[in-house]
């Protein structure tokens, strides 16, 4: 409300529903042609005029008469769905009392998926923390021999890496402004942070498109071989080994773990925080985008973006400091062949059987093409 066209669009709507109510109440206007009553103006008093000189521009007074009057509609010229309602229609909730469907939407948010969402992430984070304190960096160190085996192609890694930097900036965007009100707000006031909320809103609607496009190129990629088969079953019966001192258990080129965050951490949210996305930035032809629809949006958006987040929490873990050498073949797409028979057995076996065509190092396969990379 603080930008300029947000208080014209404000002014437009104050000014045409003052007209309304103006036309209403002439004597040439027949009492059974309105459609609505414009919302009585505060009396004023000695709180309304304190008010307007220690706070110029709180129109609070108004909304109040607005929505204490019962109006429901008034007429504007403005474009778009429910031009005319300034105050949404009352609805009944069990077990709670009169209310209006925003003020149902905003209890919602601020008492179920904030708090409790907060709470996921900190609880994520927490038992990370635990678990790298009691297990450390699983795995062996891998010195460097020539023998490599490329485990990840360069398109495969580029879309990875376009999909991470946009589900980073949308991570990031979107905890600021669900929770920054607690942890910035009291740092940087409310002006840098009005500032601050407007600009990554943006960012956010506008990396949205981008992280749908890359996360449909990642599942297109990455599908084949995140298939469940036998081996997984053996796999989360021994919760992959990483409870224990054992060694890992023998897995495909994605064990178990792998796959179940590939469907549950990624594919399922992604396509329910994309689809309800696409509806919050109006990116669906032929929708009316109501506000009762923009509301129900938004609470599945928030829902699964915290879901997703909670679960790549661990993906982003066990890829840079909870496994030694995971990283590296994100980066430089090559690991050693120990590193692949330690961690991923049967897809190691395979390999050397010839069944899966991948690049291999002159070292590891003389008539293999291509170099790999320095470094792990």
């Amino acid at each position: 409300m603080r930008h300029g066209w947000m208080r014209q669009l404000m002014l437009g709507l104050l000014v045409t529903v003052s007209a309304v109510a103006g036309a209403q109440t002439a004597p040439a206007a027949p009492a059974t042609t309105a459609s609505a009553v414009a919302a009585p103006e505060p009396k004023p008093d000695d709180t309304n005029a304190q008010r307007a000189k220690s706070q110029p521009g709180n129109n609070a007074p108004f909304w109040r008469a607005v929505r204490e009057s019962g109006v429901q509609e008034g007429h504007t010229t403005l474009p778009g769905a429910e031009k005319g309602v300034l105050i949404q229609r009352f609805v009944q909730y069990p077990g709670s009392h009169l209310t209006n469907a925003g003020e149902a939407w905003r209890q919602v948010r601020n008492r179920w998926i904030i708090p409790y969402g907060g709470s996921l992430l900190l609880i994520a984070v927490l038992a990370l923390a635990i678990f790298y304190k009691t297990k450390g960096p699983m795995g062996h160190d891998h010195p460097e021999t020539g023998r490599k085996i490329e485990r990840f192609t360069p398109f495969e890694r580029a879309a990875h890496w376009v999909n991470a930097g946009a589900f980073t900036a949308l991570a990031v965007s979107g905890i600021v402004m669900a929770f920054g009100k607690f942890f910035l707000l009291p740092i940087i006031g409310s002006t840098l942070f009005g500032w601050l909320t407007y600009l990554l809103k943006n960012v956010h609607n506008f990396v949205g498109p981008l992280f749908a496009v890359s996360l449909t190129i990642v599942v297109i990629t990455f599908v084949k071989d995140n298939i469940a088969n036998a081996s997984d079953l053996v796999w989360l019966k021994r919760a992959g080994g990483m409870l224990g001192d054992g060694p890992h258990v023998p897995s495909h080129r994605f064990n178990a773990g792998e796959k179940g965050m590939f469907w549950w951490g990624i594919c399922v949210p992604g396509v329910v925080i994309v689809a309800s996305g696409f509806v919050l930035d109006k990116l669906i032809p032929g929708m009316a985008y109501l506000r009762g629809d923009m509301h129900i949006a938004q609470m599945i958006h928030a829902v699964a973006a915290m879901i997703m987040m909670a679960m790549l929490l661990g993906h982003i873990y066990m890829g840079t400091i909870g496994v030694k050498g995971a990283l590296g073949a994100m980066k430089t797409g090559w690991v050693e062949e120990s590193w692949a028979k330690e961690h991923h057995e049967y897809w190691y076996d395979d390999i050397k059987a010839g069944k899966i065509p991948v690049q291999r190092s002159a070292q590891s396969a003389p008539s293999a093409t291509g170099s790999p990379a320095t470094g792990t």
